[in-house]
């Protein structure tokens, strides 16, 4: 569903709220903002997209005092903003939620919204009645049901999500800024954020909506700004905008073979997992084999154990019973450690947490689950490290300045190649790949399909676990489908529909979707 259109002159009616004219921001020799002009109207969802490095964040950040542009200006309500900071843009009405939490683990749910919105006098004492009745309106407003007194540090991260978005809803908010919303929230919780967003613009506020997910996009926003390579490419309406539309503005090229096909052939079992159960995740007598040169996608809704699944197999969690056989042997996998040398490598979902180390280095990284490779006698070699960490950059095409970079100066989709790397070159057999592509451009996308339709053609074994249909449909050899934390049904290639995907992992049994489908 598209959000209403909004003509040039409904939106001088309702009043210009921010504009950014002619913003330029450069690191070192890197140009990354070329001179971005934005405007904001009151009542509007605005969606800002392109790939990952094309400049979203760092305008966000300078709209926000976070960074000083290099040149241009920015007007908010008609006055022009100079050396800002986030304290200053804040106070000014400009809110921001970002992709990743920022709150303090060590404070409680009330304390942390409290942050930067009291009153601070001398001799104050903390109004500790009023603060937790204005949490848990905030919290309510939200739709959490979250205990204003909980430490933020016991929150999941959907928890942590709505607190944040609580924390940035103000009374004198007029630009609220919102960087992947929805990238760790179920279906319900993102149902509840659109509400949200839509009571928020129609109160006036100008709302600034990123994500990578396009249907979010057609749903919510009236106007819409591509950024490519630092520079605003177009703005124009979200009515009649097409998909193919954004992603040839975002790409600079029409991208119809977002799926490369397969061409590997499939050969015998590489992994396969026999009845495994675990109470405490949840998993009940799961059974499926993975065979090298496939790509096994593994669908399911969130909380059907999908995650958990995998936890077991990579020895993350012990396993109550079942077993787990490579190459047509029972292994005992017991740790990570024995999983890695059983020839498993796994990519989790929480890459940020999970899957690099953001404060070090790309070779360091890289190189990380495979320290024997580089060192003689107990001590790295350094020059081998950056030789083999420049050689994965290569192939998996990294965009870096140097592998000495650190990791937290990649775009998203870079940092999850460099997980990637991470874990190829510990040379395994079966490779499990936790949501691949979450939170990463349509570009960088295609760059991991293309790499693991690569990999298996080597033959790889590949289990792919993917809340996007699309992508388990276009990518995957066969699918699993797991609901409660069983198998519901394995599809072949040409059963695989999304409706069948959906109807498995909703519960219905696999014979009731044939005979349904027939």
């Amino acid at each position: 569903m598209t959000g209403p259109p909004i003509s040039d002159d409904e939106s001088m009616r309702s009043g210009l709220v921010l504009e950014a004219r002619g913003i330029t921001k450069s690191f070192g020799g890197i140009r990354a903002l070329k001179g971005v002009s934005l405007q904001l109207f009151a009542g509007e969802v605005h969606a800002l997209v392109g790939e990952n490095g094309a400049g979203k964040s760092t305008l966000i950040k300078v709209l926000t005092g976070a960074m000083q542009p290099d040149s241009g200006e920015i007007w908010l309500r008609g006055k022009r903003l100079e050396n800002t900071s986030p304290a200053l843009t804040r106070a000014l009405g400009i809110s921001v939620v970002y992709q990743e939490p920022a709150l303090f683990p060590d404070l409680t749910v009330a304390e942390n919204l409290a942050l930067g919105k009291e009153i601070r006098r001398p001799w104050h004492t903390v109004g500790w009645k009023a603060r937790t009745q204005s949490a848990t309106e905030l919290l309510r407003r939200v739709g959490a049901r979250i205990h204003p007194n909980r430490l933020a540090g016991e929150l999941s991260m959907p928890e942590q999500q709505l607190v944040e978005i609580a924390k940035a809803l103000d009374a004198n908010t007029s630009v609220l800024i919102l960087d992947e919303p929805t990238a760790s929230l179920g279906e319900q919780d993102a149902e509840n954020l659109f509400r949200i967003i839509e009571e928020v613009r129609a109160a006036g506020t100008a709302v600034v909506y990123i994500s990578h997910r396009f249907e979010e996009l057609f749903r919510l926003a009236h106007r819409v700004t591509v950024l490519r390579d630092g520079n605003s490419i177009e703005t124009r309406p979200m009515a009649g905008t097409t998909m193919d539309n954004l992603i040839r503005l975002m790409v600079g090229r029409d991208m119809d073979a977002t799926f490369p096909p397969s061409h590997s052939s499939v050969r015998e079992t590489a992994l396969e997992v026999k009845d495994v159960s675990s109470a405490e995740l949840g998993v009940k007598g799961v059974s499926l084999a993975v065979r090298r040169g496939e790509i096994l996608g593994l669908a399911g809704l969130v909380g059907s154990g999908r995650t958990q699944l995998a936890e077991l197999i990579f020895g993350l969690a012990p396993i109550d019973e079942g077993e787990v056989l490579i190459d047509g042997k029972n292994v005992a996998i017991r740790s990570a450690s024995d999983a890695v040398k059983a020839g498993i490598a796994y990519v989790p979902e929480d890459r940020r947490h999970h899957g690099v180390i953001l404060g070090m280095s790309v070779a360091t990284n890289t190189t990380l689950a495979s320290l024997r490779q580089i060192s003689h006698y107990g001590l790295l070699q350094f020059e081998a490290e950056n030789v083999m960490a420049h050689g994965f950059a290569e192939r998996l095409r990294i965009k870096t300045a140097s592998t000495d970079a650190p990791v937290r100066s990649l775009s998203g989709g870079n940092q999850q190649k460099v997980a990637l790397a991470r874990w190829l070159m510990t040379r395994p057999k079966i490779l499990i790949l936790d949501e691949p592509t979450q939170g990463i451009d349509i570009g960088a996308k295609a760059e991991i399909y293309r790499l693991m339709r690569e990999l298996a053609s080597e033959g790889m074994a590949i289990l792919m676990i993917s809340s996007e249909t699309t992508e388990v449909v276009g990518m995957s050899d066969r699918v699993a489908v797991m609901s409660g934390g069983k198998i519901a049904g394995i599809l072949d290639r040409t059963e695989a529909t999304p409706y069948a995907i959906l109807a498995l992992a909703l519960g219905h049994t696999l014979a009731e979707v044939k005979e349904q489908e027939r």
